[in-house]
């Protein structure tokens, strides 16, 4: 029996281009272990409590950018909020309102 929970995409798409080959194949595996129930921590993770309760941001490092997923891990799912470059050390208040608005939605 296949117990993995699915990942539930409300924005973006991880692919290439832009991602390159190597940081969608680590991707793959970072999101893939939180599918099957694991909880990853710095340097791969981060929690993200100003966006909402059991939500993260995945931390990938590619060529020339640092990407970032923000994720909520629910009973049933992994729910993708947003993938968007990282450019910064904070992450920018719009991002932040943008992943709230859309788990409200979500959760209606």
């Amino acid at each position: 029996m296949n117990h993995d929970k699915p990942l539930v995409w409300l924005a973006s798409k991880i692919k290439t281009p832009p991602f390159s080959w190597a940081a969608r194949i680590e991707t793959g595996l970072l999101l893939r272990r939180l599918q099957q129930g694991e909880l990853l921590s710095l340097p791969h993770s981060r929690p993200m409590p100003t966006i909402g309760l059991r939500c993260h941001e995945l931390r990938i490092h590619d060529l020339q950018v640092t990407w970032r997923i923000i994720y909520r891990i629910d009973p049933d799912a992994i729910v993708i909020l947003e993938v968007f470059p990282k450019k910064t050390n904070h992450t920018p208040q719009t991002m932040i309102e943008k992943c709230q608005r859309r788990l409200v939605h979500y959760d209606d």
